[in-house]
């Protein structure tokens, strides 16, 4: 079995969890046999435009040296580049048997190369702008959720990540049961042993009778960092030596920077920036406590991320998070947006370390057992022969020419009515 996948993002260009997801799954999916190449994206022109990584051939395009007008025009710019790149693949000789497209930034390309080359297309939706912004308030907004309508109009299966995701597919875009596959993210515990003994990183980011409490993600109003602003006040009132480390970028810095201020506590917040996995590591390390609060999270694989790095970990009750962990057995739950019950949560693990490591330890076992990429990649592979079997049954798999040629002469009566 031959893939085709689309991606606007791929190591070593990592925006979010998108990259991570499809990097995993796709290496997954290799090393079980299925061949994977993926066409995504080189921004900057530091990436080889082909290579093989772990298996996985990667294809990386340029976007044009145009200036988009919008953020919309840059995606449809970035989609004829996909476009072009698979069609010359094609001229090559190149062939696949199924297209999995990974969210709405690719879905034009998806689309066109379905009905082109007649191959069938997967579909994974990894959030919606539906969810993201608790509705939808702008001409742009309402375009990204038709053009995410579209992508799964087009699919002949979506694949979401959670129980939640699954329950939004249908409720804004009315997809029905059948159509829908459920397949969980995957994290790779391997991944988070460089760097963890690495005590230097420590010492750069607190003092070494703090304990730290430790953020990763995008700095974006839906991860919920501040709420945990919003609950230092409280936390510090009961653990005064307490670091809150945040790592990661996004359009949210500058305003969580001023909120930390006007609160007067931004000498115990440290804002790393992007940080590389060896420092990522090594903070996981170093931390007492892994908190993800967010508002909205269709599944939450930062989540996942900490608990393989046997970090005691704090989420709030909502999306695919409400999945991952069991409060009380291996983490903890706050109720989302909610400072004063996140402080709670935080401030128990931080004054029982013993509890908190007991947590750490069955939350890695969950892990291991549960949420393997080779699992992962085995469930989609399934997927992918579904949707095989079904497509070499159906008529649409046939070529137009045989189709028109098994055609018999069709005689229409006219009937005059009076």
């Amino acid at each position: 079995m031959r893939v085709l996948m689309f991606s606007w993002e791929y190591p070593p260009r990592v925006v979010g969890g998108l990259a991570r997801h499809v990097h995993d799954l796709s290496v997954a999916l290799a090393a079980g046999g299925t061949e994977v190449d993926v066409i995504t994206v080189d921004e900057d022109g530091t990436a080889e435009p082909e290579e093989i990584m772990n298996g996985v051939r990667v294809l990386r395009i340029k976007p044009y040296h145009l200036v988009p007008r919008d953020f919309i025009s840059g995606i449809l710019q970035l989609n004829l580049t996909m476009l072009e790149k698979t069609l010359s693949l094609f001229q090559q000789g190149e062939s696949y048997d199924l297209i999995h497209a990974h969210d709405w930034l690719v879905a034009y390309a998806a689309r066109a190369v379905k009905h082109a080359a007649r191959l069938p297309l997967v579909a994974t939706i990894h959030a919606t702008e539906y969810g993201r912004n608790r509705g939808l308030h702008t001409d742009e907004q309402r375009y990204i959720s038709d053009v995410e309508w579209w992508l799964t109009y087009e699919a002949w299966k979506v694949i979401c990540c959670s129980r939640y995701m699954y329950n939004e597919l249908q409720t804004v875009f009315h997809l029905p049961d059948d159509k829908i596959e459920t397949v969980p993210n995957g994290v790779d515990p391997r991944q988070f042993v460089a760097g963890r003994h690495d005590s230097t990183v420590r010492e750069r980011f607190a003092a070494a009778d703090e304990k730290i409490v430790f953020f990763i993600g995008r700095l974006v109003q839906e991860k919920g960092v501040h709420v945990l602003l919003d609950a230092a006040p409280r936390i510090l009132a009961a653990e005064p030596k307490t670091k809150f480390v945040i790592a990661g970028k996004g359009p949210a810095l500058e305003s969580l920077r001023s909120q930390a201020r006007q609160m007067g506590i931004e000498n115990r917040i440290y804002f790393t920036g992007y940080i590389d996995d060896h420092t990522r590591n090594a903070l996981y390390q170093s931390a007492s406590v892994a908190v993800f609060p967010s508002l909205y999270e269709p599944f939450g694989i930062v989540a996942l991320e900490g608990m393989a790095a046997n970090v005691p970990v704090v989420v709030s009750e909502t999306g695919g998070l409400g999945d991952i962990v069991e409060h009380g057995i291996d983490g903890l739950k706050c109720f989302p947006g909610d400072a004063a019950s996140l402080a709670d949560q935080v401030i128990s693990l931080l004054a029982n370390e013993s509890s908190a490591r007991n947590m750490a330890e069955q939350a890695l076992q969950k892990i291991k057992k549960q949420y393997s990429w080779q699992e992962i990649a085995g469930q989609t592979r399934n997927i992918y022969q579904q949707v095989l079997a079904e497509f070499s049954n159906c008529e649409w798999s046939i070529p137009h020419q045989e189709m028109v040629a098994e055609e018999k002469p069709r005689v229409h009566v006219l009937q005059r009515h009076h």
